[in-house]
C-alpha cells in the first residue's frame, strides 16, 4: 500500500505513477471527492483510473473533516498533534474503522494506493490511513 497525493500532478502523471507502482485499486480517501484541478473530480478520475485497468475506490468515511484540516500543515504544533488525534480517532471507531479493516482486507489482495490532495504525506491524513491499516493488518 501505497499513499499519494495529486498536487502538483496532471492525471496522466498521477496514473503513470500508479502504473509504476503496479497499483490496482486506487482509494480515495477525500472527504469529498471534488476538485478545482481538472480531472481530478471523482467521476473524471474514475474514468481516467478505470481506462489505465486501475479501479477507483472513494470512501468517504475516510476523510478527515474540513474543520481539521488546517492544523496537518504543522505536525509539531500543538494543533497539528490535536487535529492528528482526533483524526485517529476518528478511524479508530465506528463507521470509520469499518472503513480500516475493508481497506486492510482489499490490500491482502490488491495493490492499493491511498489518495488525497497533498503531494507531502506529512501533511496528509492519508498517512495516518496507512499506519491503521498497518495495524489492521495484524488483526485480519
Amino acid at each position: 500500500m501505497i499513499g499519494i497525493g495529486y498536487e502538483g500532478l496532471s492525471v496522466d502523471q498521477l496514473v503513470a505513477r500508479l502504473q509504476v507502482e503496479r497499483v490496482d485499486v486506487l482509494v480515495d480517501v477525500r472527504l469529498t471527492p471534488l476538485s478545482r484541478k481538472p480531472g481530478f473530480s471523482k467521476r473524471a478520475l474514475s474514468e481516467a483510473l478505470s481506462a489505465a485497468g486501475i479501479r477507483y475506490v472513494h470512501d468517504r468515511r475516510l476523510g478527515n473533516p474540513k474543520d481539521n484540516r488546517a492544523a496537518y500543515a504543522d505536525a509539531a504544533s500543538d494543533a497539528g498533534k490535536t487535529a492528528r488525534s482526533r483524526y485517529r480517532e476518528l478511524i479508530d471507531t465506528g463507521d470509520g474503522a469499518d472503513a480500516v479493516r475493508e481497506l486492510a482486507a482489499l490490500a491482502q489482495e490488491h495493490a492499493v494506493a491511498v489518495l488525497c490532495f497533498e503531494a507531502d504525506g506529512a501533511h496528509c491524513h492519508r498517512e495516518q490511513v496507512i499506519a491503521a491499516v498497518a495495524d489492521a493488518s495484524v488483526l485480519v
